[in-house]
């Protein structure tokens, strides 16, 4: 008889079960914050599974996804190689990235000013940029047209682009010369930008930024392994 796979969870009894328990696990869906996972465990050389959790579903309001997130949101990273009792689960894409960063050693300074610079992009992320781009999104996808909503949205969107600008003119990442997770999280929502309506051309190096970001090999790959996700 064949097992059902609870939504979003991996199978443990499967033949494989004990290779995908050694391995890293994403539950995420075709997002922006989703995609950030992704992108940094391809750019850290990191083995993972991704599994996934269907938005357009509801599976990740099911009781077994909020027994791993209770505030029922993509992503959530399982890190079942952690020596010890119990496996180490972790949501909110910032957290993950600053999570992998400190296990591999890869894409955060380990101490000094530019360490402190990468925390101040993740920051205004979380509180300027990916709300703006969020709030745009949901106005974009209401049944009925908005447009006054629309442009304060847009407006906002746009606000925050120039911020970013600003910052990319005088270096060429989000906190200075090396890349980083900052770059990571900024590129997790700006990947999206088409898809509410927002233009980069008044922000040129935001675009040059973006099409470095962008064609980069594991971002690549990091983006299709994700967007099949919603297929």
């Amino acid at each position: 008889m064949e097992r059902k796979r609870t939504p979003g969870l991996v199978d443990l009894a499967s033949p494989d079960a004990t290779q995908q328990q050694s391995m890293l696990e994403v539950h995420a869906f075709a997002t922006p914050n989703s995609i950030k996972v992704p992108i940094a465990l391809e750019e850290m050389g990191l083995d993972y599974r991704l599994v996934p959790v269907n938005l357009r579903q509801g599976e990740q309001k099911t009781d077994a996804f909020k027994a791993m997130n209770p505030n029922a949101k993509v992503p959530v990273l399982i890190d079942r190689s952690v020596p010890g009792d119990g496996d180490v689960i972790l949501s909110e894409s910032a957290a993950i990235l600053v999570y992998l960063a400190e296990k591999t050693g890869q894409l955060l300074p380990k101490d000094g000013p530019q360490r402190g610079k990468v925390f101040e992009q993740l920051f205004f992320h979380a509180s300027g940029l990916s709300p703006a781009f969020l709030q745009s999104f949901q106005v974009a996808i209401q049944a009925s047209p908005q447009p006054e909503a629309k442009a304060r949205a847009l407006a906002e969107v746009d606000r925050t682009l120039g911020v970013l600008n600003q910052i990319l003119e005088r270096h060429p990442y989000a906190a200075g010369v090396e890349y980083s997770i900052a770059d990571i999280a900024h590129f997790g929502w700006v990947w999206r930008h088409q898809a509410i309506g927002a233009a980069l051309d008044k922000f040129p190096f935001v675009a040059r930024w973006y099409e470095e970001i962008s064609t980069r090999p594991a971002v690549v790959a990091a983006i299709a392994k994700t967007v099949a996700l919603a297929r």
